[in-house]
């Protein structure tokens, strides 16, 4: 069964260190702090992150993935002052362009694109898919604090459109007043991780894909697609609530809530996240994943379920093995394996 991985991440050390030399910090520090793994020998945090070449190939041989779809981690150019951002965000892309020659059955790209520059990101969209085969793009989130339903940001959704390519909207740390208000006042590890990976960056994440239909987003570029990982954020279980909260004669917008997320995202399957388990083994906690895949099935259907190990964060062993074992029909499996991402990418 071929399986292609949706958010597989890479790292441009430069992009890391512009971040740490201007006093941003960011989600690898806190990630550290919450104590999940430690870096590898060349100090790199996760192990891997910045190896595009054999020591990958090997992880993918060894789990049973067949390609990655390789995206900028967190933190990317997104927040970097404009100039720094256009000229970093092109350094990252010619690292994927270099990559999928080198492998070109193994990897594709999805752009990683400077916001803070609209104008810029969509000539960079435009330049990695039309120039070298890019599949779509990844957004870390909000652009520090402000959201993509902000019109500011609208030529890269149009320029995503018109080119014919989903945008994966990845988590980025909440707002840091969100982070002061929420999640604040623990110890730092608790902290760390109710801000993060553990609560804030999934709530936070699901927010934002209900501020992009409610601001109006689809309906202007009714074509776009979104995809969001780690079983659909939250929107799985809020989707329901915010269906019936907001009919159109409220909204003024051209469909409800729950078409919007049957037509325009994506979700994908995640199990075996941030290296808690032995290599290999299936995560302890695998009923619950397959609990939050049963909630995102039922809200957008099995044909907008993709595949993802969160590589090199999660343990991609153990998210193929709960692939291989989920009580699903075969067909539905081949579905979530290769078959959905082929014809949303045109693979």
């Amino acid at each position: 069964m071929k399986v292609i991985g949706f958010e597989e991440h890479y790292r441009l050390p430069a992009i890391g260190d512009e971040h740490r030399n201007d006093g941003r910090g960011g989600a690898p520090e806190l990630l550290q702090e919450a104590g999940y793994g430690s870096p590898g020998p060349q100090g790199e945090w996760p192990p891997g992150i910045n190896d595009l070449g054999e020591g990958r190939i090997a992880a993918m041989d060894a789990a049973g993935v067949d390609m990655q779809i390789l995206s900028h981690s967190v933190p990317g150019p997104e927040t970097l002052e404009p100039a720094i951002g256009v000229e970093l965000a092109g350094r990252a892309n010619d690292a994927v362009v270099a990559a999928v020659a080198r492998h070109p059955d193994r990897f594709r790209g999805f752009a990683t694109l400077p916001m803070r520059d609209p104008a810029a990101a969509a000539a960079e969209l435009e330049r990695t898919v039309g120039d070298h085969g890019f599949v779509g793009a990844l957004i870390n989130g909000h652009i520090g604090g402000r959201y993509l339903d902000d019109t500011f940001f609208w030529p890269v959704f149009e320029a995503a459109e018109t080119l014919g390519v989903p945008i994966f909207l990845h988590p980025t740390l909440p707002p840091r007043p969100v982070i002061d208000a929420y999640y604040a006042g623990f110890d730092p590890k608790i902290t760390a991780r109710l801000a993060g990976a553990g609560v804030g960056w999934h709530i936070d994440t699901g927010v934002h894909c209900l501020r992009l239909i409610l601001g109006g987003v689809f309906d202007r570029f009714p074509r776009l697609q979104i995809i969001v990982g780690h079983h659909f954020e939250a929107l799985s279980w809020m989707g329901w609530r915010t269906d019936y909260s907001f009919p159109t004669e409220v909204t003024g917008l051209k469909r409800t809530v729950k078409e919007y997320l049957r037509e325009n995202f994506y979700g994908g399957i995640l199990a075996g996240d941030f290296f808690n388990q032995e290599p290999g083994a299936m995560d302890p906690s695998w009923s619950l994943s397959f609990n939050a895949y049963l909630a995102m099935v039922n809200v957008i259907g099995i044909d907008r379920v993709v595949f993802t190990a969160d590589y090199p964060y999660g343990n991609i062993k153990a998210c193929r093995q709960f692939l291989d074992q989920m009580p699903i029909g075969e067909d539905d499996r081949d579905k979530i394996a290769h078959r959905n991402a082929e014809r949303l990418l045109r693979l």
